[in-house]
């Protein structure tokens, strides 16, 4: 994987091949952060990454000068990979070991951008906790969003709250916003 752009653009970090991970794509992601420049000061947002595998996504908003940003997963390999890396970096990254799903009852923070990228084998069910916890507990900031990742073959348009999809190849981006008041 390599970060696409900002300070560290073009850096290539190698992860560790026992992860259980499967990042986003090269292609995915820089068309996410196309998405999202478009929205954001990267230097003015706050960001939750859950299913955080390698970092990925977390380094490339460090990369774009974001220094509040918490990464969650629950497999100590991969949270100990990005504390290391973004230490090695310099990133303002803080690393939390948790299930994500815990992590959403628990928290009180609020954030511009959360980022969710489950395994792609769970059932709807499953995909439906992510944005019902983080709505439900007021996770996100007023114009804030959340994307969760998932293949082409699920279908998240029928979740409240959801906006709008992106695809690219066979990732699927799905947006979910707080509903605006006229």
């Amino acid at each position: 994987m390599r970060i696409v752009s900002g300070e560290h653009k073009g850096r290539k970090i190698i992860a560790p091949k026992k992860l259980p991970v499967r990042p986003t794509t090269d292609m995915a992601k820089e068309s996410l952060f196309n998405i999202l420049n478009n929205l954001y000061y990267f230097d003015e947002i706050s960001v939750l990454d859950l299913f955080a595998g390698t970092g990925n996504i977390s380094y490339e908003f460090a990369s774009r000068g974001t220094e509040q940003i918490i990464s969650v997963d629950k497999d100590f390999g991969c949270t100990k990979f990005i504390s290391e890396t973004s230490e090695a970096l310099k990133m303002p990254i803080q690393v939390i070991k948790s299930d994500v799903f815990k992590f959403l009852e628990s928290s009180n923070q609020k954030f511009s951008v959360i980022f969710a990228d489950p395994p792609y084998n769970f059932d709807l069910e499953m995909f439906s906790k992510i944005p019902e916890l983080v709505f439900s507990n007021n996770l996100l900031e007023d114009d804030g969003v959340l994307i969760v990742e998932h293949s082409k073959h699920t279908n998240l348009s029928v979740l409240e709250n959801y906006s709008h999809s992106k695809s690219y190849g066979g990732n699927v981006f799905s947006f979910f916003e707080l509903p605006t008041e006229d």
